[in-house]
């Protein structure tokens, strides 16, 4: 049926606790929301880093890091980390490197701007392959290093040919994640009945 919601957008989450002080002898919570590409997101410890909503950010990532934009801090990232079984208290959590400086935004945006083309050629080596799969998305780490490959699949796919390839290609280091269509949709996004942005990543 249509979305009784008067918004299908679940990215985007307010902080109604934003107002609210902390007790005195409380510290702010440590840990800050981020959001990527198609609404990935992430929880990074802040270390005491003074930061605003909507700032870009370097991230620690495997081997590199990445640029997000930060869109929660304080309490309501503890409410969100506890609901998705996240334990902030976990050894060697990943953290804020630094606000991003404009070189890192640069190149950022240089690695963006290469996605499309790089999937279209993706695409093509799949199908050179003979693989059963679809290249859905393709998503760059903020550092230009490293490419993701979102795929979709009715079998199990042995890629292992696949990322030689892509290493050869694209000169990366090359992960690949299976999505279902539902997660595809929420990422390529699309209009739903209730006439608003599709919300199938819930």
């Amino acid at each position: 049926g249509a979305c009784t919601s008067n918004s299908c957008n679940t990215f985007t989450v307010f902080d109604w606790l934003s107002d609210i002080a902390a007790p005195h002898d409380e510290p702010a919570f440590p840990f800050c929301e981020v959001r990527f590409k198609n609404g990935r997101k992430g929880y990074f410890k802040t270390n005491s880093i003074l930061l605003s909503v909507g700032d870009i950010v370097a991230t620690e990532s495997e081997k590199g890091y990445d640029i997000g934009v930060i869109t929660l801090l304080g309490e309501l990232v503890r409410i969100q980390m506890k609901k998705k079984n996240i334990n902030h208290e976990s050894k060697d959590p990943l953290s804020i490197y630094r606000i991003a400086s404009q070189k890192d935004i640069d190149v950022w945006q240089i690695s963006r701007d290469k996605e499309e083309d790089i999937k279209v050629r993706a695409r093509k080596l799949a199908l050179k392959l003979e693989l059963k799969m679809k290249i859905s998305d393709v998503e760059y780490h903020g550092d230009g290093k490293k490419i993701t490959f979102y795929y979709t699949a009715d079998d199990r796919v042995d890629f292992r040919e696949l990322i030689k390839l892509f290493a050869r290609e694209f000169k990366s280091r090359i992960e690949m994640k299976q999505v279902g269509l539902r997660e595809e949709a929420s990422r390529l996004g699309g209009i739903g009945s209730c006439g608003r942005e599709l919300c199938c990543s819930t």
